[in-house]
């Protein structure tokens, strides 16, 4: 494990219990020695260093005035939280960060008692934080909840849902709203310029809450009365000041704007509101990547930079002796503009993410027929489905393991309706260092039951093309194309776009003793393994040859490969990058047991496990997925 850094203040705190025996006056530097320590840490070993840098202040007052882990802090996305992990017991461990075998990218109650909740996504916490408010108030503890929201996690459904309600049931929850006006990249929607518009007075606040403090003493105010009180106030406040808050209009009490940089200030008005009834929003000031300026200039590009040099910021590329085929991303991003140049009806949508999926380039060239809409990948779904119903062709790229959040509305909203749009799911299957919330495992699994839906995943970066072509042509309905996180196959990525016919895998290379059946780029794994399995064989004076056959297609199948594969072989291997129960395998299967073809099907794909973090090819062989693993299974069956 690495030497940590000596500091004054911060090598002598390891949970929140030392934070509370510093002096008030003592916090600034704390703060300054955490966001260097922050800093140092993640210059080498990458993680997401824009969006601590931006809540270390608010992180120290919240453990300085809140007594956790029996007060309840629950953070919504975990982006934030990297100071949260450090000063909960994790300094020593946090070279481990997001490492096979190291501490979690994100706060998770497994790990740390101080861990409240899972936030691996985003906009859950005002609705978990409410759960939680209300277990106390039943329970009648004595316990504070917290939920802090930010990176642009307000514009999320959810988090309406739980405003929504939060305003309706007794609790006592204090939300603060980090407001950086970013999420990965700048915030967009309404809620952006509602933030944008509130300003509340200071000595108002201070006047008010005296006043009902006054007031309770009184017997004038109390619980049956306060919501009455509140909303005639909020009336009167809105009146004469000529303003609008969305929250006061929920009957959330709320304070702010204030300067989340001011540890100080913050602790006094954390102090101030702590006790209060109801719930309660205190809105904070903060500017993204703050403490390093490569990263409050650029703070898209520093939301997780990888490695960089500390002193200069220059960000470190690997040295790359031959060119390297790229991102397929990139190649989704710069073929979406190539058909959106000859098809004037395509449109692009994300939630959030121009930049992770590379429709920024679109946006660049023709910013008029691209939608960022912000958190929101229900809406995303629904609002292509509109203009699908209307003759526009969206494509609608959204992160596999966030397109979770959006199932009804795929159903509800496109499939049932036959609309042609075209659903990109980018980072499918083993991802990474983000771990489990974010490895895009199931999609496979969960479209494949829903009606008038075709489901594709390409092999490579050419195929991606071929797909994106097919899938823009009329009449295609709702076509679903998977991709993963990071490069292919293909230094010459460019190629002549065709056709490819619905349904229709293709023959990669002819066997006659097992046949191994793959979807995706996990491809190229199944065929380094075929390699070295009939290698192996070879060395051991035995003949082995294996077919391989590309699917293409999880929806509809080919029933042409199919019947030729159940008749002709009797061991048959799946390869699939994405859970193994109710993916391709669990597809083939059913279909050789409907026509009664008595086929051994061994299936190789992610287990009914929620797969840990660490780089993807240590998870694949984790997981005995890799080339290495594939090979034994074929041996194994050979």
């Amino acid at each position: 494990m690495e030497k940590k850094t000596d500091f004054e203040l911060l090598s002598h705190i390891e949970y929140p219990s030392d934070l509370r025996k510093l002096q008030l006056s003592q916090l600034p530097q704390l703060c300054r020695e955490l966001r260097r320590d922050i800093i140092e840490e993640l210059s080498v070993n990458p993680g997401h260093l824009a969006s601590s840098l931006g809540a270390i202040e608010i992180t120290v007052a919240l453990h300085y005035v809140f007594n956790t882990p029996e007060d309840r802090i629950v953070w919504d996305v975990g982006h934030q939280a990297y100071a949260h992990k450090i000063l909960t017991g994790r300094r020593e461990k946090f070279c481990t960060n997001r490492k096979f075998g190291g501490i979690k990218p994100f706060p998770f109650p497994a790990e740390s008692e101080y861990d409240s909740f899972c936030c691996g996504h985003a906009s859950n916490s005002i609705s978990a934080a409410l759960g939680m408010a209300v277990a106390a108030y039943e329970q009648k503890l004595d316990r504070k909840v917290v939920a802090v929201i930010g990176d642009g996690a307000m514009s999320g459904g959810l988090a309406f849902e739980g405003l929504n309600n939060a305003s309706a049931t007794p609790n006592d929850m204090l939300i603060i709203l980090n407001d950086n006006r970013m999420s990965i990249d700048k915030s967009v929607g309404g809620m952006r310029q509602a933030l944008l518009e509130l300003q509340t007075n200071s000595t108002y606040n201070k006047l008010r809450y005296k006043a009902s403090l006054k007031l309770y003493e009184l017997g004038v105010l109390n619980d049956h009365r306060r919501k009455g009180l509140i909303r005639f106030n909020n009336s009167l406040k809105s009146m004469l000041t000529n303003s609008r808050n969305i929250f006061e209009g929920l009957d959330i009490r709320y304070f702010g704007p204030t300067d989340g940089h001011n540890v100080v200030a913050l602790v006094h008005v954390l102090r101030a509101i702590k006790d209060m009834k109801g719930p309660r929003l205190l809105h904070i000031h903060t500017v993204k990547g703050k403490g390093y300026l490569p990263a409050e200039q650029n703070a898209t590009v520093w939301h997780a930079p990888g490695k960089f040099d500390y002193e200069s910021g220059e960000l470190i590329k690997p040295v790359e002796n031959t060119p390297r085929p790229p991102k397929f991303q990139d190649v989704f991003g710069n073929t979406l503009l190539e058909l959106a140049q000859r098809n004037p009806k395509i449109v692009g949508v994300t939630p959030a993410m121009p930049t992770g999926c590379s429709m920024n380039i679109m946006m660049k060239a023709m910013p008029d027929r691209c939608f960022d809409v912000g958190i929101a990948e229900g809406h995303a779904v629904t609002f292509s489905g509109g203009m699908a119903k209307d003759g526009l062709l969206p494509f609608c790229n959204i992160y596999s393991s966030f397109m979770q959040r959006a199932y009804d509305n795929i159903i509800h909203d496109a499939a049932i309706m036959k609309l042609n749009l075209v659903l990109c799911l980018d980072r499918a299957g083993i991802v990474g260092e983000d771990g489990p919330t974010h490895h895009g495992a199931f999609d496979m699994a969960f479209l494949r039951p829903i009606p008038n839906i075709t489901i594709a995943s390409p092999y490579d970066e050419h195929e991606l093309r071929h797909l994106m072509y097919t899938a823009q042509l009329p009449d295609k309905g709702t076509f679903v194309i998977r991709y993963p996180r990071g490069c292919g196959s293909q230094v010459d990525w460019k190629c002549e776009m065709q056709e490819i016919p619905i349904g229709k895998g293709r023959l990669l290379r002819e066997g006659k003793d097992i046949a191994v059946l793959s979807i995706g780029p996990i491809g190229t794994e199944a065929a380094q393994g075929i390699l070295m399995a009939e290698m192996e064989s070879m060395n051991k004076g035995k003949t082995l040859n294996v077919a391989h056959y590309d699917m293409r297609f999880l929806k509809p199948l080919d029933t042409e490969i199919l019947d030729y594969v159940g008749k002709n072989f009797k061991h048959v291997i799946t390869v699939e990058d994405g859970v193994i129960n109710g993916g391709l395998g669990s597809a083939v299967l059913e279909y050789f047991n409907d026509h009664d073809l008595h086929v051994h099907v061994h299936r190789i794909g992610i287990p009914d496990e929620f797969v840990q973090h660490g780089s993807v090819q240590q998870l694949r062989h984790l997981i005995k997925m890799d080339s290495e693993s594939i090979c034994q299974t074929i041996l194994s069956v050979s």
